[in-house]
């Protein structure tokens, strides 16, 4: 079920064009039904309006914030958006339960039954979003599910755990354990070792950057490509030469200016970490905000990582690590290829079957992954 017309997927694949920021080639995707810069997409205002939400991600910073233990079940229960199923084919769904971490994590592997007697078939292992604390395998199964379709893939879904019960690195050892699970058993998924890719969302994205850089510290698991999906890679209170944040960077129009910065804060240098009451919930040793499992953009070397696909949005704060990160990869010599979504705020991978953006990077990423 789709909310819009296939003409803004159409519009959205033909009508791309380049814009170079920083050195570094973005490829622009436009805003169906809003050419105007400044403007948000059309359907992302919709949707704004219909559920009388002008961005749960906040606005300025709270002078005072209650205790994280009240707020977790709240913010837990606001991740997320309804979407839908856009698959055209039966998907077999699969659970099972590894403990190699040491926690348990639940893996969940989608696939197209005609293909099942393909005993080499590419792989994706996705990493959900939900800034470390929250998030569901839920909210991105579809998106996952999509992705096995068009791929002719088997993806796998990590249900990993989430901080504050299990601060890091349990759930990044979670993931790169469960991505390791997968390379190991690549025979008996079906899979072709070769081919396996990472994959991830906002704190999905940055496990999934993570990911990418222990293994190839260790040498293993081999991984094709990463899709890092509007990621964090720079802890907010770390610094870095040549990154820079500003306002300055985001074209905003008068009319929608109030409801469009809401947007950008994520990614905003903190002005008071003591009180953000998320601070520490993921890390709770300040300095290991500085390692590069954490913050990967301050890695000493990129340095042979895998080919890499990066998507942001034009109205999220995070836009700008990622298109930093980039840069840092390309001039490491990585392939890179960089989207940027016109009119789009953080998270709208969730709303697939609502935007059209959504299922144009399930396009994306599956076109990326055939190439391997």
């Amino acid at each position: 079920m789709r909310k819009y017309d296939t003409r803004a997927i159409e519009k959205l694949q033909k009508e791309t064009s380049i814009i170079e920021n920083n050195g570094v080639k973005i490829i622009l995707k436009p805003s169906p039904g809003e050419d105007r810069p400044g403007y948000l997409d059309p359907m992302e205002l919709s949707l704004m309006e219909e559920n009388h939400w002008a961005g749960n991600l906040g606005g300025e910073e709270p002078a005072a914030s209650p205790p994280l233990e009240i707020l977790l079940p709240i913010i837990r229960d606001a991740m997320g958006f309804p979407n839908y199923n856009l698959n055209t084919v039966e998907i077999h769904t699969k659970y099972e339960e590894i403990t190699s971490s040491g926690n348990t994590v639940g893996l969940w592997r989608y696939y197209p039954r005609k293909s099942q007697q393909n005993t080499k078939r590419l792989a994706l292992v996705f990493f959900h979003g939900g800034g470390w604390i929250g998030g569901s395998v839920y909210t991105v199964e579809n998106f996952c599910k999509l992705i096995a379709e068009l791929a002719d893939a088997v993806v796998f879904n990590v249900d990993y755990s989430l901080a504050p019960e299990k601060p890091y690195p349990n759930g990044l050892n979670d993931n790169f354990y469960a991505v390791k699970h997968v390379y190991d058993h690549a025979e008996a998924y079906g899979i072709d070792p070769e081919k396996i890719c990472v994959g991830g969302d906002s704190a999905g994205g940055n496990y999934a950057a993570a990911v990418s850089l222990k293994a190839r510290d260790e040498g293993t698991p081999k991984i094709a490509m990463q899709v890092l999906i509007y990621p964090c890679v720079i802890m907010s209170d770390t610094h870095l030469d040549g990154y820079e944040w500003s306002e300055k960077f985001f074209e905003i129009s008068k009319e929608q200016n109030d409801i469009i910065k809401n947007f950008l804060t994520l990614g905003r240098p903190a002005k008071n970490e003591e009180k953000n009451p998320f601070a520490g919930a993921y890390v709770s040793k300040k300095e290991d905000k500085f390692h590069p499992y954490v913050s990967p953009a301050l890695a000493e070397s990129h340095d042979g990582l895998p080919k890499t696909v990066l998507a942001g949005a034009e109205y999220d704060g995070l836009r700008v690590q990622t298109e930093f990160y980039a840069k840092q990869l390309i001039e490491a010599g990585v392939e890179t290829t960089c989207f940027r979504y016109k009119g789009m705020t953080h998270a709208f991978i969730d709303k697939l079957g609502h935007v059209a953006q959504a299922e144009d990077l399930c396009i994306e990423i599956s076109n990326a992954m055939k190439t391997l």
